[in-house]
């Protein structure tokens, strides 16, 4: 039962290290928004209130997947799964 516990959280380790991963890269730099003030692009209020709410999401994403990758790391890391 322990070999099956064991396996069942390497499995979900690499899907969160993968997700992760590709969180990370989906979010925008910060000057990428500096770039657009400074080029004068005009973007209509809903165009900047859902680059807002996607950027505040992969924030949240990134906070919970971080979280969930120290708490499995620890658990794979205990003696009592080896």
């Amino acid at each position: 039962m322990i070999k099956t516990i064991h396996g069942i959280l390497l499995i979900l380790y690499i899907i969160v290290c993968v997700a992760l991963t590709v969180v990370v890269i989906l979010q925008e730099g910060k000057q990428a928004g500096l770039t657009g003030a400074i080029s004068g692009a005009a973007e209509s209020y809903w165009g900047k209130n859902k680059g807002r709410s996607m950027e505040g999401g992969l924030v949240v994403a990134t906070r919970v997947l971080a979280v969930l990758f120290v708490l499995i790391s620890l658990l794979l890391n205990l003696s009592i799964f080896s």
